[in-house]
This record gives structure tokens, C-alpha cells and sequence, in this order.
């Protein structure tokens, strides 16, 4: 399915890749909104295409380029093999059919996709500023903080959450200043999820919340506690 035979099959093979695209697209948090299909008029074509899509996308600076998906036919092959004299078909190992393979070529830009994955997850609500990156793509799935970095009851029991989700996440670890501009610095860099270690955690305030955690939501802001052990 990765590449047509012949020009027969092409235009089934063209729409799978022009899909696999788009989810690409997708999967990496990009809205559909922001995404454009530009179908390349016959008249601008490059001479070896049939048919040509641009994947645009609504940047900051304007409507841009982001991909491209060409039918290129077997001029490829076909003008290797004229200037090289060399037979270049391929053999079918269970028809034994011979054919010079047609291309299908999209094209994907690494910078290009990391402006418009940025650009897409940059956010404003009131005076917060905050990345909504899918999880996956985040630098830090998630940060520990003590309450107070300076109380070494507190910081224990953050550490030790800490070491623990470390072992499979990539965690961040803050102990500077208060707690909100901790969140804030967090939200900055795109973390999902922030845990807090306070009183409550050890016994000291409520103690029907001991051994519970404070984890809030980046994209909510919400707080919720939730217990960490028995």
C-alpha cells in the first residue's frame, strides 16, 4: 500500500497517504482548523506531477505551507534507468510481474511541524499563559513540589514521589518561591500535571487527607486531591 504499481492504482494509494498525513496532523494536538488542503491547479504543476496537494496551516504570519503530497508518476525510474542503462523494474516475488514502480512522494518539514505544533498549543487565559500540548509531546509529563522548600518534612515526602514516577515519566522537581508561580512556570513549558506535597499530606491539617496529594490539571487549572498510598 506504500507505493502504487502503476497508474492505475495510484489514486487509491494517494488518498491513504493523503490520510496518513492528516492524522499525523492530528495526533500531534494540531486542530483541524487550522489545517488546509490546497489541491495544486494542473496548470502550476511541476512537469513530473499529476497531481499535487499543499497541507497549509493558519500561522501567526498568515496561511503557509506545511506538507506536500505529489503524484510524480515513474518519471523517477524511468529517467534513471534512461541515463544510467540500467534495467531499474521491479519484480513482483509472488506474481513474478515486472513494472517500473510508480511514486507517490509526501514530503513532511521537522521546523515546520514544531512551529505549528507551538503555535497551536500557545494559550492565553486572563493573565496565564500556557502551553496545551498533548501529553505525549510534553518536555515533563508532570512536576512534584513541596509546599515550602524549606521544610524538610514536606520535602521528604515529595521526594519520594518524585523518585518513584521518575522511574517511568520524565519528571520535573521545583522548590523555588510559591506554589502559583511554580504552577505558572510549569504551564509555560507545556506540564500536563503539577503535584503538591503539603500539611495535609503528612497528617498535620486535615487528617482525613493524609497521604493525599494536591494534582492540578494544566489546561483547567482544576485541583483535585487524590490519595498517593494507604
Amino acid at each position: 500500500m506504500a507505493q502504487p504499481k502503476s497508474e492505475s492504482d495510484w489514486q487509491k494509494v494517494f488518498e491513504y497517504w493523503r490520510n496518513e498525513m492528516l492524522s499525523w496532523l492530528y495526533s500531534l494536538g494540531i486542530s483541524k482548523e487550522h489545517v488546509h488542503e490546497l489541491e495544486v491547479p494542473k496548470d502550476e504543476l511541476a512537469h513530473y506531477s499529476k497531481r499535487t496537494i499543499d497541507f497549509e496551516y493558519d500561522f501567526p504570519f498568515g496561511r503557509k505551507e506545511l506538507y506536500g503530497l505529489a503524484y510524480r508518476t515513474d518519471f523517477d525510474l524511468k529517467n534513471h534507468e534512461k541515463n544510467s542503462g540500467q534495467k531499474l523494474q521491479y519484480r513482483d516475488p509472488e506474481t513474478n510481474e515486472e513494472y517500473t514502480p510508480h511514486v507517490i512522494e509526501p514530503t513532511f518539514g521537522v521546523d515546520r511541524t514544531l512551529l505549528a505544533v507551538l503555535t497551536d498549543s500557545y494559550t492565553e487565559d486572563g493573565d496565564r499563559v500556557y502551553l496545551k500540548l498533548k501529553p505525549q509531546l510534553a518536555p515533563y509529563k508532570v512536576a512534584v513540589f513541596p509546599l515550602l522548600g524549606n521544610k524538610p518534612e514536606l520535602t521528604k515526602t515529595a521526594r519520594e514521589i518524585y523518585d518513584t514516577l521518575k522511574k517511568d515519566f520524565t519528571v520535573a522537581w521545583d522548590e523555588r518561591g510559591n506554589v502559583g508561580k511554580r504552577y505558572y512556570a510549569q504551564d509555560e513549558i507545556g506540564t500536563p500535571y503539577c503535584i503538591t506535597v503539603d500539611f495535609d499530606t503528612l497528617g498535620e491539617g486535615d487528617t482525613e487527607k493524609k497521604n493525599t496529594v494536591t494534582i492540578r490539571d494544566r489546561d483547567t487549572a482544576k485541583q483535585d486531591r487524590i490519595k498517593f498510598r494507604n
